[in-house]
Order: C-alpha cells, then structure tokens, then sequence
C-alpha cells in the first residue's frame, strides 16, 4: 500500500504565523504611543478608521509613499535596524507636508524571506519614532514572508502616508515671483537618496563604516554618519504656516537640489542659488573624495546639506528664518526667484 504522506504546514512552507503574532505584541506599545483623537480603530482590525479633524472647514487629503532604497544593504551589512523606519516615515511625511498638508496616518508594508521578530521589532519601533516625530498616527500595515522568493537575512520596506490641507491653504507654488527668496532647512546627512552611488563609492575606496569619518567634528564613524535617519521636517514647519505666508516646498530626494527645487516653480522663473550660502556636511565631502564625483552629479543626486527649501516672500524671510530657528532648525538663506531667460534650466546653482 502507498505510504500516507507527510502532514503539511505553513511553517513547513516557510511562513510562521506564530512569530507574526509575537510581532504584532511586540509592536502594540510603542503604536500606541503615535494615536490621534481621530483615529477610530487601529492595530489589529483589517483597515483603519480615521475621521477627518473638525477644524477643517474644506479638507482636501493628500497622500504619499515611498520606501527607503538600498540604504537597506547598509544597515544589513552594520546590523543596525533601529532607525531605518525614521527614513521610511520621513519619505512620506516630508513629501505631504509640502502640499501644506498635516500628516494624519501612516500605515508601512515589511516583507522578508523569513521573519527575524528581534529585526523586525527594532525596524518597526523606529517607523513609530517617526510617527511621533511627525505627530501622524501609525495606524497598522502589512508583514508579509516570501519563502524562496526574497534574500534570506534580508527585508524590503514601503510606506504610506495621508494628510489634510485645508483647501484655501494648499500650497502649489502658483504665487511664486521673482524677487521671493529661498530657505534651506539643514538635512541630518544623506537621508535616503542616492545610496546606489554611495554604495559603489563605498567599494571602488574599500572603505571602512566602522572607520572615524575623515573631517567629522562628532568623530563618528562613516557607518553612522551614512545611516544617520532622514530629518522630519512636520512640527517645525507646520508651525511656520501658522504665522507667514510660504509660498512654495521642496523635499529635496531623489535628482538632488537640481531636479527638486523647480518642481515647486511656475514656468517662468528660476531658481538661483547660491551654493556657497551654507557648509557642506563632511560626508558629502567625503563622497565627492573617493568617488571623484563631479560637483554637477553631486548636486543632481544629494540634498549635499539642505533637505527642505521653503519660498517666502522678501519681507517673510527674516520672521520665517527666526521662526524655524526657534522650533530647532538651522536654517540658511540660500537663493533668491528670478525671471526665466528662455528655456534655461530652472534650478541654478553657482
């Protein structure tokens, strides 16, 4: 007679369901600490309730997503997983603030080969750390394995942000004139773009991340400097809005200041800035070392020290500048709105 095969499980197919459980436990408090009055229900239903804040006469909602690249393979390789959900939160956030919006929610998708809870746990408490720094809710999100189908040791990340703006106060760039002038909030480093260069630098100099960064005044190591998590940007320039007019953002990712700045531009003006107007951070320095990387490339792929530019009217800027100042940002008067001579480029920098 035929031998009866073998009982078959989930887990003998490489999902434990049990160890997604224990990371749903593991995560319960520190989502707990990211709530809003608005949210209705949370963790644990199969979607997330929120109502929209009653101050909002018009709200308009406006969404985000985004991941984190290949900065992954940094902290692979360092075994740091901590605040690598910073980045995934601040991909988002800082992209819908632009829009004048006020981050309500974020909901973050985890995929793995296998499911390392002890990983998973330190990824998701930073994506939480980056709720409350943003001040949004992490209502829930997706961990899912792919047995066979993913990089064993590894996982992929992805998030999802929505916000509200009250229509009247949405921000488009359409008043934007020559004769405005352009703010740069410090970026916290490289934040996450541009890590596909950065990784091959890294191997065409055989270079050390456990080494001290060469012209670091903090004496970290190039590891450090390189996952230091993306500036958030929400509370600092929320509270802006509430006292000057600004009239344009840029979350400056991925094409660097060259290919961010204008997207905030009405066709006829230019961005000119002035690349001399703030210190660029050691590790762009370093960078541009050992990759020999033409200035031009470093600025069309690094924020290279300035992670946000806000445009405001002449008479604003000083009050926006003490502003920001005061709520924690370095902030530096970088540029200025110009007319645009036929179709030149709308971002200069010299």
């Amino acid at each position: 007679m035929p031998s009866t095969p073998p009982s078959l499980s989930y887990r003998d197919s490489g999902v434990d369901i049990d160890a997604g459980d224990r990371l749903v436990e593991n995560i319960k408090p520190y989502a707990k600490k990211t709530m809003r009055p608005e949210v209705l229900a949370g963790i644990g239903g199969f979607g997330a309730l929120i109502e929209l804040p009653k101050r909002y006469r018009e709200p308009v909602l406006v969404a985000g997503t985004d991941g984190v690249g290949t900065k992954l393979k940094l902290a692979f390789e360092m075994d740091m997983h901590d605040s690598i959900g910073i980045d995934l939160v601040a991909m988002s956030v800082n992209d819908v603030l632009v829009q004048g919006a006020e981050p309500l929610f974020f909901l973050d998708y985890y995929v793995c080969e296998r499911l390392d809870v002890r990983v998973a746990t330190e990824v998701i408490k930073g994506i939480a750390r980056g709720c409350e720094l943003a001040g949004c809710a992490l209502t829930g999100g997706e961990t899912a394995e792919h047995p066979q189908a993913f990089v064993p040791g590894e996982y992929d990340l992805a998030g999802f942000a929505v916000g509200v703006v009250e229509k009247s106060k949405a921000i488009d760039g359409t008043t934007i004139v020559p004769g405005d002038v352009l703010l740069g909030l410090a970026s916290s480093g490289a934040h996450s773009n541009g890590f596909s260069l950065i990784r091959r630098i890294l191997e065409a100099a055989q270079a050390d991340l456990r080494a001290p960064l060469p012209g670091s005044a903090d004496g970290r190591t190039l590891g450090l400097h390189l996952l230091e998590p993306t500036r958030i940007y929400v509370k600092p320039v929320l509270a802006l809005l509430q006292s000057v007019p600004v009239k344009g953002m840029a979350h400056i990712t991925g094409g660097g200041l060259l290919e961010n700045v204008h997207r905030m531009f009405p066709a006829n003006t230019v961005a000119a800035i002035d690349g001399a107007a703030w210190p660029r951070p050691a590790v762009f320095s370093w960078l541009q070392r050992a990759g020999n990387v033409e200035e031009r490339e470093m600025l069309r792929t690094f924020n290279c020290g300035i992670g946000m530019v806000i445009v405001v009217a002449a008479d604003d800027a000083e009050r926006a500048r003490a502003l920001l100042a005061r709520q924690g940002e370095t902030v530096f008067r970088i540029g200025a709105v110009r007319a645009r001579a036929g179709d030149e480029a709308q971002t200069q920098v010299a």
